[in-house]
This record gives structure tokens, C-alpha cells and sequence, in this order.
């Protein structure tokens, strides 16, 4: 096993824990904060969008089971990767689309993934999705953790997050767990 980690943000980290769960490969997921100046930001603090911080995963996958690149896949997929600081109704810096990477060959895999969906067009405007090095990730807490798991119910879980399930259900069938 070869464990190997990057820290993701796309808007509501609610919103794609519960996607990067189901992947096979995908070790462990953590919803929390990254990329800010202020020390072990609570969640009321980040959403004021004053910290600098996003909301952010922290992927742990085994990468002889799932690729980067195919992390990146869904990534991109999973979100509008050219909409500044907003994903749908979340709006603020705190929910911008950005990638932690934790090494050069990270990097560069980012940077060509995003010049080949910028190529393709796939989206009809440019990728803005920040690409940082290795950053400090403070965890959101324990009520954040499996979020839509354990509130599936729930209004915004319903018609936010369960589209993305669904999508990935349809469109990665091969990446789930079984």
C-alpha cells in the first residue's frame, strides 16, 4: 500500500466528502480548512470569509488502487471549476476551487489536467481553480464528519449534495466501492 494524501476545496466540503467516500482507493476523508493566516480556525470564523481560508478535504488514497489523476477527474468533475470564489449558492472565498498539492509531481499533474479541460473547452471559460503547495490543515470537527451520511434527509443534503452522488454513481461506476 502506498498512501499518499492532497487537500481539495470546491465550494461546501459537505458537498464532495460525501462523493470522495465512495471511491475505491480513498482511504480516509477529512472536511476542514486550509490555506488561511489565522491558527485552528473555527468553522464560524472561516465562514465569515475573512481568514483566508478554504473549505477543504484532506484525501488520503492509496494510489496503487486509485491515480491522482483520476482523484483530479472527478475533482473537476464534480464541481464548476470556473466560477471565482462561488459554488452554486455558496459564495465567498472560502469555498473557491483549489488544490493543495503535495509534491512537484502533483503540481504538474494539475497544471497539465487543467490545461488539457482548458484545451478541450469543456467548460466554455477558463479553469480558475488555485493551485497552492502543501498548506496546513486544521480539521473542521466531528459534526462536519459524514455529513450527508448522517443527514441525508436534510434539505441541503437532498438538493445539493445527492445530484453529486447520483452523477458519480452514473459516471465512475468502475471507481466505487463495492
Amino acid at each position: 500500500m502506498a498512501i499518499k494524501k492532497t487537500m481539495m476545496g470546491c465550494g461546501c466540503f459537505w458537498c464532495f466528502e460525501a462523493v470522495f467516500q465512495r471511491l475505491n482507493g480513498v482511504i480516509e476523508v477529512n472536511s476542514g480548512f486550509a490555506g488561511g493566516e489565522i491558527e485552528s480556525p473555527s468553522y464560524e470564523q472561516v465562514c465569515t470569509g475573512t481568514t483566508g481560508h478554504a473549505e477543504v478535504l484532506e484525501i488520503n488514497y492509496d494510489d496503487e488502487i486509485i491515480a491522482f489523476k483520476t482523484l483530479l477527474d472527478v475533482f473537476f468533475s464534480i464541481h464548476n471549476p470556473t466560477t471565482l470564489n462561488r459554488q452554486g449558492a455558496d459564495r465567498g472565498t472560502q469555498y473557491r476551487s483549489i488544490i493543495f498539492y503535495t509534491s512537484d509531481t502533483q503540481k504538474l499533474e494539475c497544471e497539465n489536467f487543467i490545461q488539457q479541460l482548458n484545451q478541450s473547452k469543456k467548460w466554455g471559460s477558463p479553469i480558475v481553480t488555485e493551485l497552492s503547495s502543501d498548506a496546513v490543515f486544521y480539521s473542521a470537527g466531528d459534526y462536519h464528519k459524514n455529513y450527508f451520511n448522517e443527514h441525508s434527509e436534510q434539505g441541503y443534503c437532498q438538493t445539493v449534495i445527492y445530484p453529486k452522488i447520483i452523477k458519480l454513481t452514473k459516471d465512475y461506476t468502475s471507481l466505487l466501492k463495492s
